[in-house]
């Protein structure tokens, strides 16, 4: 896009305004349509970065600008044909001697005068930006790759925060982006050209994909005009194409720092059975009671999830006192299945911090990408034990929506800010943007950090003076309260009678939805009967799901024929000392406190998420003050009555419609 604006002498002027990835975008769209060769995107950033890596020699060589700006189409595509000639020589371990643009001379200069913005410029990554645009756009989600979003790794850069001298490695580096911006890192840090080609020799990246460890080379070196150290090989099992070894500059445990999104899936074959006897973490794994420690035992996994591999991969090559930042999925970080998994973690480092992405930021489109919720991990390799404190910070914002257009809100720089304090030993005022915990502290070996919501301290503290504060797990065990879950029927079963079978969704401001989605014969509901005992009064609240975790509703005497399905808790207040009513726990279990606790200890399990035993952690407010109780109580009661006398009312309409009478 171009803006009019005014010079000093009154002459109007045209100015590109463009950002890089607009350009691209348009270049995709010209040369899909234009170019006659190919359509592939791939075939299509192969010539774009071609033509980066002549406007970069350009920039760097003034001298050189003299063959620009040509009349003739012609000429001015010969003189990009042999500076790509020059590129060819420079970069040989890039481009080989048979290496040409295939552009035809009116696309070639089409997309030279299309490249506006300056390749020298350290705030930018415009390769990265082509990427995204030409390659990134379709996720590599059937091995686990997705493309990582820049103000993510940026992130995590400035965190580790690496020196020039270091070596510096991604063992997983799909086309460079964290290895660009370390070189981005150290260039905003006013590191001289020749030092910064220098210190390039010091980056490495192992990926399995050949076309995108070309691309990472390529990456790095327009950003760099140095050469890096990029193969095509596999980092579990340390081998490059036709099981030729890495080389000694690969060598395990000589590396300063590890910065790494590691392909992650359950579904994922990582490694074969003879790479899987190299890894502990690809062992079973059982928690010995009377240490409650894990232990490996001497059984090997027939499948282990990438992510869980590369965790030890990652440990085993940074050296001891190295630096790790890794991107994971919560579910590693949070869930009872990985907890041997954190343990092996922290028996190996000490945790400096864990930043909690939000759900949005892999999202490429509406439906492309992936909403796996994530965490950057901070690691210092340390065989010592360390009982220092443990930096956390959970980003509501990271400047792209759910269909990953673009919004105005970013917590992940003052998150990265508030880091370099902690570093610092700076005072941080709590809050979800950056606090610390004591390591000690950690429960469970759960180091998601909104299991650890600061604010939720501090609100219970104000309620402990007019609230008793009670474990859901102690009213439990004193039997003021039980709980079961329901059934499932199978889709075969849906509308094969009148009785509905309630689901997730059809709880809804405390009450069960009048028409539910489905409903069952009255031979699956007699099968099912005795087992519920659904009863006036039972609560059933959102187990699993995503958003309507925590949802409510009271069972009533109209409520008594149904079926609720194995998402759902059902809640039952026995006769108790504590003024515990079911109203009065309905409106509890739906106060503000409470639905924060459960988004907190909320966790990924398979596809969906669930809030599973973790209902037993769940602080319960219940008023000091009898006449408080008995008023809630009393409002929970006259708002379901004046709901159900509606609700029972739009039946009988309904009904009467169809009436003969």
């Amino acid at each position: 896009m171009a803006k009019k604006r005014t010079s000093t002498s009154g002459q109007a002027l045209l100015i590109d305004v463009r950002t890089p990835k607009e350009t691209f975008r348009e270049l995709r769209n010209y040369l899909a349509g234009q170019w006659i060769g190919a359509t592939r995107d791939e075939a299509l950033l192969d010539e774009v970065l071609k033509c980066l890596f002549c406007k970069l020699y350009i920039e760097k060589n003034p001298e050189s600008q003299q063959g620009k700006g040509l009349d003739d189409v012609l000429a001015e595509s010969t003189f990009y044909r042999q500076i790509f000639a020059r590129i060819r020589k420079e970069y040989s371990d890039i481009y080989s001697r048979e290496t040409e643009i295939l552009l035809d001379p009116p696309t070639l200069v089409h997309v030279m005068r299309a490249l506006r913005f300056a390749l020298l410029d350290a705030s930018r990554d415009p390769i990265g930006d082509a990427y995204e645009v030409f390659a990134g756009s379709e996720s590599r989600s059937k091995t686990g790759q997705f493309f990582t979003p820049r103000n993510a790794v940026d992130a995590l850069v400035r965190c580790i925060d690496p020196k020039p001298g270091e070596r510096i490695i991604d063992p997983a580096c799909g086309a460079g982006g964290f290895l660009a911006s370390v070189a981005q890192h150290w260039a905003s840090q006013n590191v001289k050209e020749s030092e910064l080609a220098s210190a390039s020799s010091k980056l490495f990246g192992i990926e399995k994909d050949q076309y995108l460890s070309g691309l990472a080379r390529i990456h790095v070196s327009l950003l760099t005009k140095g050469h890096s150290s990029v193969v095509c090989g596999d980092s579990l099992s340390m081998v490059m194409e036709n099981d030729i070894a890495l080389g000694e500059q690969f060598e395990l445990g000589s590396f300063d720092v590890v910065l790494t999104n590691p392909p992650f899936g359950v579904s994922i074959v990582a490694a074969n059975a003879k790479t899987l006897q190299q890894f502990e973490l690809a062992r079973t794994w059982k928690q010995n009671k009377a240490t409650e420690l894990w232990e490996a035992t001497g059984e090997i996994r027939s499948q282990v999830p990438p992510q869980v591999l590369f965790v030890e991969r990652c440990l085993s090559m940074v050296r001891e006192g190295g630096r790790l930042g890794m991107v994971l999925p919560e579910s590693l970080l949070s869930n009872k299945s990985y907890r041997h998994v954190v343990e092996f973690i922290r028996t190996k480092a000490s945790v400096d911090g864990v930043i909690g992405m939000p759900e949005s930021l892999f999202k490429t489109s509406g439906k492309g990408g992936t909403h796996t919720k994530t965490c950057l991990l901070l690691l210092t390799k340390s065989q010592s034990k360390k009982n220092g404190k443990v930096f956390m910070a959970e980003a509501k914002w990271c400047g792209h929506d759910s269909r990953a257009r673009e919004i105005p809100f970013d917590d992940l720089p003052t998150i990265s800010a508030n880091f370099e304090k902690h570093k610092k030993r700076k005072k941080l005022e709590p809050s979800t943007l950056g606090f610390a915990i004591e390591a000690a502290s950690i429960e469970g070996n759960v180091l998601c950090p909104r299991y650890y919501d600061p604010e939720l301290d501090s609100l219970m503290q104000k309620l402990a003076e007019s609230h008793d504060l009670v474990k859901f797990g102690e009213l439990l065990d004193e039997k003021t309260i039980s709980i079961d879950t329901g059934h499932e029927v199978g889709k075969l079963a849906y509308g094969t009678g009148e009785i509905p079978f309630v689901r997730t969704s059809d709880l809804s401001n405390w009450e069960i939805k009048a028409d539910p989605k489905h409903c069952i014969s009255k031979e699956i509901f007699l099968s099912l009967q005795g087992k519920q005992d659904v009863q006036p009064g039972d609560i059933l609240m959102v187990k699993d799901g995503t958003y309507l975790i925590g949802t409510c509703a009271i069972v009533t005497e109209y409520d008594r024929e149904i079926i609720y399905q194995s998402h759902i808790y059902k809640i039952r207040v026995h006769q108790n000392k504590r003024g515990l009513t079911p109203q009065l726990l309905l409106a509890i279990l739906s106060s503000s406190i409470v639905q924060q606790q459960i988004k907190s200890k909320q966790f990924t399990q398979d596809i969906i998420d669930s809030l599973g035993e973790r209902i037993k952690e769940l602080l319960i407010p219940i008023p000091k003050s009898s006449e408080k109780r008995d008023y809630i109580a009393e409002l929970v009661r006259k708002v379901i009555d004046d709901r159900i006398e509606a609700r029972e009312l739009y039946r009988k309409a309904r009904l009467e419609v169809m009436s003969y009478a």
